[in-house]
């Protein structure tokens, strides 16, 4: 009889059971986005669940959109999760990498002033971001040009790569929640024309494009995909 504790096969990953842990950004990196013994200990007390997805980790330096997130970019922080993916499978558990780019959620309070990048220039309204000077409105995004793309997609495919070096079992590319993925999937937020604009299929290209970089270095059956509803 198949119940919540029955193993399960995940593409190319063997689970102990069907209890799998979701991200949430819990914001405990140290000021340079490096995994701290914190994050080792919190994932290892949750090593007894099937599958953990780690939270949203920055792919590429310099987007930041909540304060201390985790990066995966520099090899201070390949050898942070290297400590948290060790101290998983030691209690048995596997766990994944949820790689990300903030895109317009992005502030230059958290990014040394630096403008956020989006599929147009349209500016997350009705809320607030938090920062170390206190909650903020968010900046209206410049929009990411056609020829900037290409260094958007490498920069995943490296983080899917340091995800390797430092662990993980597999990769998530996160594509939900209105970060730059998303923003490029959503006509209210891509009003942009050319390859990535216009048509489902323009607006879908950067997300597919990504997702067969990532799929390059890990195999179609370790990556998965996160996405919101329409």
């Amino acid at each position: 009889m198949t119940d919540l504790f029955t193993p399960l096969k995940l593409g190319a990953v063997e689970i102990k059971n069907r209890v799998l842990m979701a991200p949430l950004t819990r914001c405990r990196a140290d000021e340079n986005h490096v995994p701290t013994d914190l994050i080792a200990e919190h994932y290892a007390q949750r090593a007894t669940g099937g599958l953990l997805i780690a939270e949203a980790t920055m792919a590429m330096e310099g987007n930041s959109a909540f304060w201390r997130e985790p990066g995966i970019y520099s090899e201070a922080q390949v050898a942070g999760w290297k400590k948290v993916t060790d101290a998983v499978h030691e209690k048995g558990g596997k766990i994944f990498l949820q790689i990300w780019h903030g895109g317009r959620a992005c502030h230059p309070v958290l990014n040394d002033g630096k403008q956020p990048v989006a599929a147009s220039a349209i500016a997350i309204t009705n809320v607030d971001v938090h920062t170390p000077e206190g909650k903020k409105a968010y900046t209206e995004p410049r929009v990411l040009e056609d020829d900037e793309i290409p260094a958007i997609i490498e920069g995943f495919a490296q983080a899917a790569e340091n995800a390797k070096r430092a662990g993980f079992d597999g990769v998530e590319v996160h594509g939900a929640n209105g970060y730059l993925l998303d923003g490029f999937l959503r006509d209210g937020a891509n009003h942009r024309e050319g390859p990535y604009g216009g048509s489902v299929e323009n607006r879908a290209r950067l997300l597919l494009e990504v997702i067969e970089a990532v799929s390059k270095v890990w195999g179609e059956n370790r990556v998965g995909v996160r996405l919101s509803p329409p």
